[in-house]
């Protein structure tokens, strides 16, 4: 797969559904100590790629430097579950105050009525932020209903 596929992918329903759904991202990425991370994470979609915003100290900012190789998945709690899995490569951009993408990717979880007290206390704390922005160089959508994981499809074929 190729990125001009993956990003097209994030056009299908499921994928649309659940980039514009109240549910938080999850960034897997190698930590500086070799080992595996995952963190929830609020992100935007802009058509190309995933946006995300983090103080420059966080861990995750840190270890992205060093390898820009991450992972992010978002999925569903319901039954199916609906899953949107994406392979890519983070870019990191120090950036003064707070990024507009930080506060929009805040939105659906905070909701319009808390938003202006929620985005003061945000611009009040953070004096610089890394903007992360992952380019899809891989995508699959499971949804149990027309696409398996390919390991069950192989039993279901066996059968």
């Amino acid at each position: 797969m190729n990125q001009t596929e993956a990003r097209e992918l994030m056009n299908d329903r499921v994928a649309r559904t659940l980039i514009q759904a109240p549910i938080h991202a999850r960034l897997a990425y190698t930590a500086k100590d070799g080992s595996p991370r995952v963190v929830p994470i609020g992100y935007i979609w802009n058509g190309d790629v995933f946006v995300m915003a983090s103080p420059p100290n966080a861990p995750k900012v840190k270890a992205l430097s060093v390898n820009p190789k991450v992972a992010l998945t978002i999925d569903t709690e319901d039954f199916p579950p609906n899953i949107l899995l994406v392979r890519g490569e983070a870019t990191l951009e120090t950036v003064d105050g707070v990024p507009d993408e930080f506060i929009e990717s805040a939105r659906r979880f905070v909701g319009n009525e808390r938003m202006p007290e929620w985005e003061a206390g945000a611009r009040g704390l953070y004096k610089q932020m890394a903007l992360i922005r992952i380019t899809p160089t891989w995508a699959k959508i499971i949804d149990f209903e027309t696409r398996l994981p390919g390991y069950v499809e192989e039993l279901i074929k066996a059968q």
